[in-house]
C-alpha cells in the first residue's frame, strides 16, 4: 500500500533543540484494518507506532529495530510496536476489540485500557543482547510515558505529544506526533521559552483536526526557534515475516515442543501476530524441522 505518511527531522535554537514530527494516518489505518482494533485499540497502536517511528528513525545502524512495549494491567493487556531506521513499523495488541466508555471530556479512554504497568524499550543492533529500558507507566496514555521514559531513562529533557482523530466509521482520520529534545548544551533560559510555548499545546488530536502538516506542526511548535529541517523520510506499515522466519521459530521451540506439534497428526498453522498472515506445516514438514 503506497503511502502518504512522512516524517521531518529537524533542529532548532542554533542545533540546541531537535525535533520530530510525523504524520502516520495511513499507517494506523493498515493497523487497523490488518487487525480489527476497536477504536481504543486503534487511538493506542497509533499513538504507539507514531513514537516508535520517530525514534527509528534516530536509529543509526541499517539493521537496528526499536521496540516499544506496554504491558499493563487493562483490559488492553499488552501492546507492542516495531520500528526500523528505514521508516517502516509493524505492531500488535494482546486484546484489539477492548470498549470502554469515553472519558467526561469525550476523548477515548486509552489509559483506562492500558491500566498501570511497565514500558520497555528494546533497541536491538542484531550485535548479541539488546539494550532494554524500562520504566512505570505514568498514564498508558502513550505520550506521557514515553515522555517519562526520556526523561528517567536517558536523562533527555523531552516533550512528547501523540494523537489519532477517528471519524463516525472509526477509520483513522489523522494521525501523527512529535517528539521535542533538548540537548545536553541547551541553555537553561531556552528551557524556560520552550516550557512556555509547549504549554499552548492542549492536544495533538485537534492539531490534526485542523489539518496540520509535519512542516506546519512544526513552524506552529518551533518557528520562535528558527526550525530547520534535516531530513523528509516516507514512512509505512511493514511486516517483514516469512516462511524461513517461522520455521526457525519453530526449531527455536526445541524438540519438545516440535514432537508434540507432530504427535496430533495434522497439518499445523502458524499466524503471524503483526499482520496476520497464516503459514501452515504439514504433518512431514514438521518432521523435516526435528531433523534440522
Amino acid at each position: 500500500m503506497s503511502s502518504r505518511d512522512y516524517l521531518l527531522r529537524a533542529t532548532a535554537a542554533e542545533g540546541q533543540i531537535r525535533a520530530f514530527v510525523c504524520t502516520t494516518r495511513d499507517t494506523a489505518e493498515e493497523q487497523r484494518k490488518l487487525h480489527n482494533t476497536s477504536p481504543i485499540a486503534t487511538a493506542a497502536m497509533g499513538r504507539l507506532m507514531s513514537a516508535a517511528l520517530m525514534m527509528g528513525v534516530d536509529l543509526k545502524g541499517d539493521k537496528d529495530l526499536i521496540t516499544l512495549s506496554v504491558k499493563g494491567d487493562g483490559p488492553m493487556k499488552s501492546l507492542v510496536a516495531t520500528a526500523d531506521s528505514h521508516g517502516t513499523v509493524k505492531a500488535a495488541c494482546a486484546n484489539p476489540y477492548v470498549i470502554l466508555p469515553a472519558k467526561a471530556d469525550g476523548h477515548l479512554d486509552v489509559g483506562g485500557a492500558v491500566g498501570k504497568g511497565i514500558l520497555s524499550v528494546i533497541r536491538d543492533n542484531g550485535l548479541g543482547e539488546p539494550y532494554v529500558g524500562q520504566t512505570q507507566l505514568l498514564s498508558g496514555e502513550i505520550a506521557e510515558d514515553v515522555n517519562a521514559y526520556f526523561s528517567i531513562s536517558e536523562q533527555i529533557p523531552s516533550s512528547v505529544g501523540l494523537g489519532v482523530l477517528l471519524n463516525k466509521e472509526n477509520t483513522v482520520e489523522a494521525s501523527g506526533g512529535f517528539i521535542i529534545q533538548l540537548l545536553p548544551f541547551a541553555e537553561e533560559s531556552l528551557l524556560d521559552k520552550l516550557e512556555e510555548k509547549l504549554k499552548t499545546v492542549h492536544s495533538v488530536t485537534d492539531l490534526l483536526k485542523d489539518g496540520h502538516t509535519p512542516e506546519s506542526l512544526l513552524e506552529f511548535l518551533l518557528g520562535d526557534f528558527s526550525p530547520e529541517i534535516h531530513e523528509k523520510r516516507e514512512l509505512s506499515y511493514f511486516c517483514n515475516c516469512s516462511r524461513e522466519r517461522v520455521e526457525k521459530a519453530l526449531i527455536s521451540l526445541g524438540k519438545k515442543e516440535i514432537e508434540s506439534l507432530i504427535s496430533d497428526h495434522k497439518a499445523q498453522e502458524v499466524r503471524c501476530d503483526f499482520c496476520n498472515k497464516r503459514y501452515v506445516f504439514t504433518e512431514k514438514e514438521l518432521e523435516e524441522l526435528l531433523k534440522r
